[in-house]
Parts: structure tokens; C-alpha cells; sequence
């Protein structure tokens, strides 16, 4: 099954940033993509998400702070984090749909943001 791979988490101190990426390992053309994330003891959340057509949709909590990105050629999503908040600490995961609209996931990466 195909597996989707994050990269780019870490340590940050709050007022930071970092910049998540994700892919699958061949191309799918992949239709919708999207950011959730899961906190420690708290249900997954949605993030944000782009279209193929480039709308893009964010949860309140980053609106201002977060941009999410796409590079159809390579099937590829990417999600900018800006001024990071300690409530932004979770594992990230990356979702895609492939031409047929399979449901795809990535394994997660953490993103914790500490002084």
C-alpha cells in the first residue's frame, strides 16, 4: 500500500518556524491534499487542505500563521509554520487522495514547540 512520507518536524522554540513536507513514493495524481494533526490525549484535527485547483482552507487556530502549498509534479504538499505556538505541539500527518480517491496517509512526524 502506498505510504505518503513527512519530513521536516523537530524542536522549536515558541515565535518559530518550520516547514513540513510530505510525498508518496511514485506519482498518484493526487487530487485533494491536507494537513491534520493529533495532540497528546486529544482526537486527530484537521489542519488545513488544498484543491487540486489551489483552494486553500485552514483551521481558525493557524489562519494568519500556517500556508499550505502543493507542487503537482512531484505530488508533493508542504505546510509552512510561522510565530508557533506551544498549542501547535502534536504529530502532523499528511493525507491525499489519488486519481481514483483512495484515501492515502502519511506515518507522522512530530512538531514540538518548547522554550
Amino acid at each position: 500500500q502506498v505510504q505518503l512520507k513527512e519530513s521536516g518536524g523537530g524542536l522549536v522554540h515558541p515565535g518559530g518556524s518550520l516547514r513540513l513536507s510530505c510525498a508518496p513514493p511514485g506519482i498518484i495524481f493526487a487530487r485533494q491534499m491536507a494537513w491534520y494533526r493529533q495532540a497528546p490525549e486529544k482526537e486527530r484535527e484537521w489542519v488545513a487542505s488544498i484543491s487540486r485547483n489551489g483552494r486553500e482552507d485552514y483551521i481558525d487556530s493557524v489562519k494568519g500563521r500556517f500556508t499550505i502549498s502543493r507542487d503537482d509534479a512531484k505530488d508533493a504538499v508542504y505546510l509552512q509554520m510561522d510565530n508557533l505556538e506551544t498549542e501547535d505541539t502534536a504529530v502532523y500527518y499528511c493525507y491525499m487522495t489519488d486519481y481514483q480517491d483512495n484515501g492515502l496517509w502519511g506515518q507522522g512526524i512530530q512538531v514540538t514547540v518548547s522554550s
